[in-house]
């Protein structure tokens, strides 16, 4: 269980604050409601671009990072299609500078053409190296455009294309910040030692005046029924032959997201699952296999990846593949099976509680989601999933006519 206070201040920010007198280290995790499903079409991989600007130094910090190294602090962050989510440790003494760092970067980032040049070209670097000259690395480039074809999740966080962020005007990055970095588009938490009466203080002094934005209307185009099997198949310069199955799975906060992400460690947590046991051990057909679901807001993928042994046909794995699916869809799973799967998840979400950087992280993710008391209750929406359950999702959700399937082709060595 996570203890919390929750306050909100009047120009929209939501605050929430965990005691943990265990620890001198202090933890502050942002969260913006901005991801790449908020992004224009045609400008992509903004919200990432984000994540690096962020760090280019506000209106009265030159260097974000200097100050917390010489604190003993650390920091990071990350993006995804849903938000992008800051977070920073220091010690308790230190509390103050956590407020004034991300306060004046959520007031006005300095936004000079160097560092929009400098971040462009980590971006475009990374692209490079990440997607498009890493093996495998452009998987999520052609994936995710087949499995959707309205949704904004059919682009991925790095962006659509690289000249997007090539092309990118400083007009264009103004225009982003003004619209998605507002304190009432965020969530801070702080966890660690402190009390919630001292937070509030330095919460009302550091943020209390920044001005709210203007009111944001969400509106994403709605993905439509699959009705037909698709694939794709590419070939490209790596070492195995490789397929990537997807199908789309429900939001996260659906009931049945609980079956869905069981039903994933059932098939590929471990050693001992069904993927490994039959289709790694026994036949031989893959030298890895993994299931695993993206879990977004909107109804993310569930994925069946794995790499092929040489002289192995795409056609025999797939229907060794397709042939675990279909008895999911018949029988029951047992019940010592599934129980082994609740507790690996119960687990995972218990290890999670421990950091206090991990507390503050989860506690803004689900306040995202509804409220951030979800988080004590998730052990029981898995304690609740019945094998029955299992197999109705296994129905649902691997129907033939919903299937996307990349074929990833090694080259022939000539």
């Amino acid at each position: 269980m996570i203890s919390f206070d929750r306050f909100k201040l009047d120009n929209g920010l939501q605050v929430l604050v965990h005691r943990d007198t265990t620890t001198p280290i202090v933890a502050m995790n942002i969260l913006y409601r901005v991801g790449a499903r908020d992004e224009d079409p045609d400008k992509t991989g903004f919200a990432h671009l984000f994540e690096h600007l962020m760090f280019g130094g506000s209106v009265n910090i030159p260097k974000y990072d200097e100050p917390l190294q010489k604190a003993g602090g650390q920091n990071n962050a990350f993006t995804n299609s849903d938000f992008t989510n800051y977070y920073l440790t220091l010690p308790k003494t230190s509390l103050e500078m956590a407020f004034w760092l991300e306060s004046d970067r959520m007031l006005s980032l300095a936004f000079s053409p160097k560092s929009l040049e400098v971040q462009r070209q980590v971006v475009i670097e990374e692209f490079k190296q990440n997607y498009l000259n890493q093996p495998y690395g452009d998987v999520y480039l052609l994936l995710k455009p087949l499995v959707y074809k309205k949704h904004p999740y059919r682009w991925n966080t790095i962006g659509k294309d690289i000249s997007h962020i090539e092309k990118a005007t400083m007009q264009d990055v103004k225009a982003f910040y003004g619209k998605y970095y507002n304190p009432d588009n965020a969530i801070l938490c702080v966890a660690g030692d402190v009390k919630t009466e001292e937070v509030k203080q330095l919460t009302e002094k550091w943020f209390g005046e920044i001005p709210s934005g203007e009111k944001l209307l969400r509106s994403y185009p709605a993905e439509p029924e699959q009705t037909e099997a698709r694939s794709l198949t590419v070939e490209r310069d790596v070492p195995q032959d490789a397929f990537y199955m997807a199908w789309k799975m429900p939001k996260r906060t659906d009931k049945d997201y609980y079956a869905c992400d069981l039903l994933s460690d059932i098939l590929s947590n471990g050693n001992s699952s069904r993927l490994f046991q039959q289709l790694v051990k026994e036949k031989q057909l893959l030298s890895e296999v993994n299931a695993y679901l993206t879990g977004d807001l909107d109804g993310g993928m569930f994925l069946i990846t794995g790499k092929l042994y040489p002289q192995v046909t795409f056609a025999e794995t797939e229907e060794a593949v397709m042939a675990i699916l279909n008895k999911l869809t018949t029988e029951n799973v047992r019940d010592e099976e599934l129980q082994k799967v609740k507790n690996k998840a119960e687990a995972a979400l218990v290890f999670s509680e421990i950091s206090v950087p991990g507390k503050a992280m989860a506690l803004c993710y689900y306040e995202m989601l509804g409220d951030a008391a979800m988080f004590n209750s998730e052990p029981g929406h898995y304690r609740a999933v019945q094998a029955d359950d299992i197999r109705q999702m296994a129905v649902c959700l691997f129907d033939p006519a919903k299937k996307n399937v990349l074929y990833y082709k090694a080259k022939k060595k000539s």
